[in-house]
């Protein structure tokens, strides 16, 4: 058995599903609220029998992993790592590599644990740093409590001594990160600071975050960070995602901010859709990260030469990733933890009022030059263009032209011309196919659609001739293609044999699921009449996305090319009289 078949054995679907949702019982299954959406209606269905999940509101579903991943934020391999630590499974002597640079990566966890445990005690038997935290910072004890401040001592190996006491070796200690070796001696990395916990999705302490406390040290940098471990990577951590997942999901964004501090004040001020990253280095890995829970990401960085630069380098990865970047510009110079002490009220206002991204670059820029000038006009444009050409969609790319065509009174032209002789790529603007971004209610609309007439196929055999209208690009998602595919090919392949198939096991069961609550018990002549339905939505919405393209790819087709796309939404059209001809009444 390997490992991924071990947990699932060992552990229940809805008992892990049971932690995050109230389940109840409802026949063979258990039925509950989506954590996906505001319903009132229970739709979210478990079985422990097929260990799988569904939920009908979002159309979503799939094992203990798929679950995992979308509550927590996860890909798939810190899936399998939580969920391994959930059955008891020590992955890395499964995987063979037990040790990394010699120690034992649960050591590192533990010693993590032990220190932040050490620093919280040293914080509230320091009555000086702990009005500091209450006082100046404004934390109230609950918050110094939960996000688990702490005080490393200015001692010099006041750590180092505690966790040697614990039995912990030299290169176990130092390989947490909370140690620096000299000459062979190791003694602590942090002294005289406040402390911060850095957490894993899950709350696992990885590492730290070290404030300076003295006011007199003009010398030493501000913020220390533990370095690079096999725990902690500053390019992946994301702070206080584990506080922020779950009002991320329901408010539908998340804001990054650049400290650590403007995170958990934020919180304390019930604005709890916040993260941070290590100042403004926002990584790809960073924003795939956030991306799984929600596609709305806002930044609030510094407006200074350092945040626009990030905030380019962001609004480059986003369009990449499809993801809606936006900015919250707190104007005042303050950042959201000065802002937040002044009136909690202004830092809400401010979130309130973000932007998209490329807007607020636009305003920034327009700020800084004389656009009535030709050297301003030329400067502008340098510094927008730029990130212009590194626009993933022709059509965002396009609008952004026009917009800087009339904000500059100059023609589109020279600067579609500025555009095409800057950069790298030195790629054509005008393209011969447009991306066209479909509505996500519309997205979902249409898997729903396609999963529930292929659950109607995979019961009833008698149905499947309607499957010959239905073309492989019709379908959104490759597991809906690979059933479709093995339908046709074996008409009279049985349920049983299509549930072994390793290639579309699991989305079988899934339709079981749904056929189960939503079809169960009604005669033939109701299922033909309900697949005829759904195979008339199913390409009248293929036929509304194609037709999408074709008008959007007309805009700038030549007259021969202009020919074909008419030809081409003239055929769709007549697909579409016919479907709606013959599908009910078939």
């Amino acid at each position: 058995m390997d490992v991924i078949e071990e947990i699932k054995d060992r552990l229940a679907v809805e008992d892990v599903i049971g932690e995050y949702i109230q389940l109840k019982r409802a026949g063979r299954n258990f039925r509950g609220l989506s954590p996906f959406s505001n319903e009132k209606t229970p739709s979210f269905m478990v079985s422990p029998e097929k260990q799988i999940w569904h939920d009908f509101s979002s159309n979503k579903g799939g094992n203990i992993f798929s679950f995992v991943m979308e509550m927590e934020g996860l890909d798939f391999k810190g899936a399998l790592d939580l969920l391994a630590r959930k059955a008891g499974i020590d992955l890395e002597q499964t995987r063979g590599s037990k040790r990394v640079g010699g120690v034992n990566k649960e050591r590192l966890i533990e010693i993590n644990e032990r220190a932040a445990k050490f620093y919280q005690a040293q914080l509230a038997a320091n009555n000086e740093v702990l009005a500091y935290a209450i006082r100046e910072r404004g934390f109230s004890k609950k918050t110094i409590l939960d996000w688990r401040l702490g005080y490393s001592p200015t001692q010099n190996n006041a750590l180092v001594t505690y966790l040697k006491g614990l039995g912990f070796k030299d290169n176990e200690i130092k390989a947490a990160g909370v140690a620096t070796s000299h000459s062979g001696l190791i003694r602590d990395m942090f002294r005289g600071r406040l402390m911060i916990p850095l957490q894993d999705p899950q709350g696992l302490i990885i590492g730290f975050t070290a404030r300076v406390l003295d006011k007199q040290d003009t010398y030493s940098p501000k913020y220390i960070n533990t370095p690079q471990t096999a725990l902690y990577d500053k390019s992946r951590h994301i702070y206080g995602l584990h506080f922020a997942k779950q009002s991320i999901r329901e408010v539908g964004y998340v804001l990054v901010a650049e400290g650590n501090l403007d995170v958990i004040s934020s919180h304390q001020a019930s604005v709890s859709q916040v993260v941070a990253t290590a100042g403004t280095a926002l990584t790809e890995s960073h924003l795939k990260g956030l991306s799984r829970l929600t596609n709305d990401i806002r930044l609030c960085f510094d407006s200074d030469k350092a945040g626009i630069s990030a905030t380019e380098r962001a609004i480059t990865m986003a369009s990449r990733l499809r993801i809606s970047l936006g900015v919250v510009d707190l104007q005042t110079g303050k950042d959201p933890d000065e802002l937040i002490r002044k009136d909690p009220q202004l830092w809400k206002q401010a979130i309130a009022n973000s932007v998209y991204a490329i807007d607020w670059l636009i305003k920034i820029q327009e700020d800084r030059f004389d656009l009535k000038s030709a050297q301003g006009k030329r400067g502008f444009s340098d510094a927008i263009l730029p990130v212009i050409q590194q626009l993933d969609d022709a059509v965002e790319k396009d609008h952004y032209l026009n917009r800087l065509a009339s904000i500059l009174s100059v023609s589109k032209d020279s600067l579609s011309d500025k555009l095409n002789r800057s950069g790298s790529e030195r790629k054509s603007l005008r393209r011969n196919k447009v991306s066209v971004s479909e509505h996500k209610g519309e997205q979902i609309e249409i898997a729903k659609c396609e999963d529930h007439l292929l659950s109607l196929m995979i019961f009833k055999s008698d149905l499947r001739p309607r499957l010959k209208v239905i073309k492989n690009e019709m379908l959104t998602r490759e597991s809906a293609k690979e059933l479709m595919r093995l339908l046709k090919e074996k008409p009279l392949i049985t349920i049983d044999e299509l549930a072994n198939l390793d290639k579309v096991a699991e989305y079988v069961k899934i339709l079981m699921l749904q056929y189960e609550e939503l079809y169960q018990g009604l005669e033939l002549d109701e299922l033909n009449y309900e697949a005829a339905r759904l195979q008339t939505r199913l390409i009248a919405g293929y036929v509304k996305q194609q037709k999408i393209s074709i008008t959007a790819e007309l805009q700038t087709a030549d007259g021969q090319k202009a020919d074909k796309l008419l030809e081409e939404a003239r055929r769709l059209d007549r697909l579409l009289r016919v479907n709606q001809g013959e599908g009910i009444n078939a």
